[in-house]
């Protein structure tokens, strides 16, 4: 230890690093340690150890006076050295902080990195000292920006926009060159227009933890474009910061302008692995201080992985829920963040590797903190193995993105499927929702997100198109349920590309109008290809990149989404916060009906006919039970949603008048921008021809409220 620098005993908890009595504390958690250094590194790179001589609970703690934020630090263990066990300590790696607010470099040098020599199984601990290959933790202050004041959208108004910070951007003309793809890129008046414009109240983005490529890319000179590779839980990557080492306060100004707007910040976060792959993986963070603490294992050491990614961290271990419930308090209390979706969630609730539990410690730590439990909670209800798909068994507290709503609806439109699984979907799957105290919000309804085709692609290609990832076009799903439309990939025939922009409008018109929360991906709207990519997780250019550049064809569905999202926003019909249950309107009628061609009701054995390409919806909405947000009922005009995913024209019979007298056409998705080409008024029972692959949407004024007569 330096003679200017005095070591006191400090405390264990919170951990990480934290300035306090003109020094600095540091409390990191390594249980099967035998002894922890802090290490400071200054500005030439010379390194200055500090033991830290306390232990309590498993941490190791202290603190070191003279030390200021800024200061770049990292962690050395001593310890036992058995793979065989999972015990990897090795002090000649210099590890990242598991709490570390702020990273700093990257792994320039992946053999150093590694942790053992020969093999990772059988192999001795590498000595060769890690210091100038590998990140460091960099102290911080607290504090920063105000983040401004939360818009608090109820989740059955909102409508969720997934995007990438630094592809939504990084082409955009008017956000400055020097701002291109970082956080104040995203805080910028242009793209704050844009958003607002559109209509959507939330962005959904993707990671933003700090992160970092994994061996398998750093060996192949490529990159992790999206972000699903954890370097850091607390600190925001440093990578989409204008100004280096300002990524904090960037950040926190980035979710200030958001919130100006009225827009909420829900963040993609990977709580299910890191960025240190398997055994054979580097020596980063997690693997030095308390491999068998964070990682699940089998017996002989190595590492037992749902995730597809090498490494699954143990949701069951104490030191795995503490950390994850102490980063997301982080990201809210401190970052002004108002919501998670989270990474495979499944692996949440898999302790041990086992059987899923919607009970499990991880998850009811998560919805029962005080904290948390304000926030918008997301899981992605699946991970890499069978076990783990559980579309719909996640706890009260949890939405979930519907994989069930992505498939149902674009099997109907490709004229895949009929029906009867689409009923459940439009309503709000309450197949799915309904039995445990949900409601119908907690279902995310979607189409496209970042993993798969672009809503373009969806129309445009039956097969993935993935050469250009470099694996021979043997990643991403083949399971896409898209339809090209007759030719694969780029064409001028104006036949199939009118054929094709109708069914992004049907596609995109049926997440909207559907019961749920609709999300949206990035560029949707403006039409955005990816070349026939379903799977661009390491392309960072114009192949991911949101494209700003004006089209016909771009223009026209940037008004069609804006027409759909205010037509939600403005019907509370149309985005119920309970489902439909047979409650009766003034008439006698009840809540939801659905319709044959034909103009009558659907029978019992109408819905088990596989061949069927049309449903109609009718939806009271005088027993509307939207509210606003100072708590009253909202009653609306009832709606008639008719959707054909037939490839001839049909003739369709409106209902009787039971159902209302008159139907005002309000939405057509053969018109370019989903205005009807005539907005005549059509009688109760008259006939509405249907072109091939279409949907329309027909409003049906209140009648007027009976009076009562005088009695004598």
């Amino acid at each position: 230890m330096a003679a200017d620098s005095i070591l006191l005993a400090g405390r264990p908890f919170p951990l990480g690093a934290h300035p306090e009595a003109g020094g600095v504390r540091f409390a990191v958690s390594a249980p099967p340690a035998d002894a922890v250094e802090v290490c400071l590194i200054g500005d030439d790179g010379s390194e200055e150890r500090i033991e830290l001589t306390q232990r309590t609970f498993g941490v190791w703690h202290g603190l070191v006076s003279g030390v200021t934020p800024g200061r770049r630090y990292g962690y050395r263990v001593h310890g036992a050295w058995d793979p065989a066990r999972g015990l990897r300590s090795n002090p000649a790696k210099l590890l990242l902080d598991p709490y570390a607010t702020r990273v700093s470099g990257a792994i320039t040098s992946l053999d150093a990195a590694l942790g053992w020599v020969g093999d990772p199984m059988t192999g001795g601990p590498s000595p060769v000292d890690s210091l100038g290959s590998v990140p460091l933790s960099v102290v911080t202050s607290p504090g920063g920006p105000d983040t401004g004041v939360r818009p608090e959208v109820p989740f059955e108004e909102a409508v969720i926009y997934e995007l990438h910070v630094r592809g939504f951007t990084r082409t955009h003309p008017g956000v400055p060159p020097h701002l291109r793809g970082t956080y104040l890129g995203l805080a910028h008046p242009a793209v704050l227009e844009h958003l607002v414009r559109l209509g959507v109240t939330s962005v959904e983005l993707l990671p933003v933890q700090a992160f970092h490529d994994e061996p398998s890319l750093i060996r192949a000179g490529r990159r992790n474009y999206w972000g699903y590779s954890p370097l850091s839980y607390f600190a925001p990557h440093p990578g989409y910061a204008s100004e280096p080492g300002r990524e904090v306060e960037e950040f926190r100004t980035m979710v200030a302008a958001l919130h100006s707007a009225g827009i909420e910040v829900i963040l993609d976060v990977v709580y299910n692995h890191t960025c240190e792959g398997g055994p054979d993986g580097p020596h980063v963070s997690w693997r030095g201080f308390d491999a068998p603490g964070y990682y699940l294992h089998i017996p002989g050491g190595g590492t037992l992985d749902i995730t597809g990614c090498g490494n699954t961290l143990e949701s069951g271990s104490p030191s795995v829920v503490r950390m994850v419930t102490d980063s997301l308090r982080y990201w809210t209390a401190e970052m002004g963040v108002d919501g998670f979706r989270f990474d495979l969630a499944s692996t949440l609730g898999r302790p041990g590797g086992g059987r899923f539990d919607r009970a499990s410690a991880l998850l009811t730590a998560i919805t029962t903190d005080p904290v948390l439990s304000r926030c918008k909670l997301i899981a992605e209800p699946w991970d890499a193995t069978g076990d783990g798909y559980k579309v719909g068994d996640f706890g009260v507290q949890w939405a979930e993105w519907n994989g069930r709503y992505r498939d149902t609806v674009r099997d109907f439109w490709r004229g895949a499927t009929g029906v009867r699984d689409l009923a459940y979907r439009l309503s709000g799957s309450s197949d799915l929702y309904a039995d445990d105290l949900r409601r119908p919000w907690q279902s995310i309804n979607f189409v496209t997100a970042h993993d798969g085709f672009t809503l373009r692609d969806l129309v445009s290609y039956n097969g993935k198109h993935n050469e250009a990832n470099g694996e021979d076009n043997r990643d991403g799903t083949d399971d896409n349920r898209s339809w090209n439309c007759g030719v694969e990939g780029g064409t001028t025939d104006p036949g199939v590309l009118a054929l094709r922009a109708r069914q992004a409008r049907n596609l995109f018109a049926t997440v909207l109008l559907s019961t749920g929360t609709p999300m949206m991906t990035a560029g949707d709207e403006q039409w955005r290809t990816q070349g026939g990519n379903n799977n661009a997780y390491c392309l960072d250019d114009p192949t991911s990149w949101v494209s700003w550049e004006q089209t016909p064809e771009g223009e026209a569905m940037l008004g069609f989404a804006r027409r759909v999202i205010s037509l939600r926003a403005s019907s509370p019909a149309l985005r119920q916060p309970e489902f439909f249950d047979g409650r009766r309107t003034p008439t006698g009628e009840p809540d939801l009906v659905w319709f044959r061609h034909d103009g009558e009701e659907m029978a019992e054995t109408d819905w088990f006919d596989e061949g069927r390409r049309f449903l109609g919806m009718w939806i009271d909405g005088s027993t509307s039970l939207s509210r606003s947000r100072d708590g009253e009922l909202m009653s609306d005009d009832s709606w008639l949603l008719l959707l054909h995913s037939g490839d001839a024209e049909l003739t369709v019979t409106l209902p009787g008048v039971e159902y209302g007298e008159t139907y005002l056409p309000v939405l057509d998705t053969t018109e370019p921008d989903g205005a009807p080409s005539t907005s005549e008024p059509r009688a109760a029972g008259s006939p509405v021809v249907l072109t091939a692959r279409s949907l329309l949407l027909l409003r049906i004024p209140r009648r007027p409220s009976p009076t009562l007569s005088a009695v004598d």
